[in-house]
């Protein structure tokens, strides 16, 4: 988790109640967000109004650079018709409250990984699909690895449903997190 922001008090208030729970490190700017981010960082908390590099350019980097990870706007800027086009994966308003930080980190952890057993999933079935079109029914039958591969796709299919499942819960819990002080 990389904590973003340009006033170092809030950065070390936001990294403190996080320390806990997640390797947390901080970046007090943009410029030191793009040195410090990369592909070990799950999760950016970040800033939009930061005087070197603002928080919506970071953002265009972090996407530009297609790194995998989750951002989430943590600023004093209201939202506007301007955050339709910005890749974000969340936005709350500050002051946020830890167990909304919390909530709102814990809902882009899971959908990362939920992202992750879709590709799985779907890199297990084209195999499959490859192997159905070049082997006849009784080499497929015959096969362990084929087996193997169907197990696999299967025990996806099955969490990806348990999740899909768990997304009116998520829907629920994303709607309760206060994203908006007041």
């Amino acid at each position: 988790m990389l904590v973003v922001d340009d006033e170092t008090e809030v950065a070390d208030v936001y990294a403190l109640r996080l320390r806990d729970e997640y390797d947390t490190e901080t970046a007090y700017g943009g410029e030191a967000a793009l040195d410090a981010v990369d592909e070990d960082v799950d999760v950016v908390l970040l800033d939009r109004r930061m005087p070197d590099r603002s928080g919506d350019e970071v953002l265009a980097e972090i996407r530009e650079r297609g790194l995998d990870v989750r951002v989430i706007m943590i600023t004093a800027v209201d939202p506007d018709f301007d955050i339709v086009d910005m890749p974000f994966d969340d936005y709350l308003c500050k002051p946020v409250e830890k167990d909304d930080l919390v909530a709102a980190i814990e809902q882009q952890l899971t959908a990362g990984r939920y992202d992750e057993r879709l590709t799985a999933y779907l890199e297990v079935t084209s195999k499959i699909a490859l192997l159905e079109a070049e082997k006849t029914p009784q080499e497929l039958d015959d096969s362990e690895e084929v087996t193997a591969l169907h197990e696999e796709a299967e025990r996806l299919r099955d969490e990806m449903d348990d999740a899909l499942g768990e997304f009116d819960e998520f829907e629920a819990a994303f709607r309760e997190i206060g994203r908006h002080p007041g």
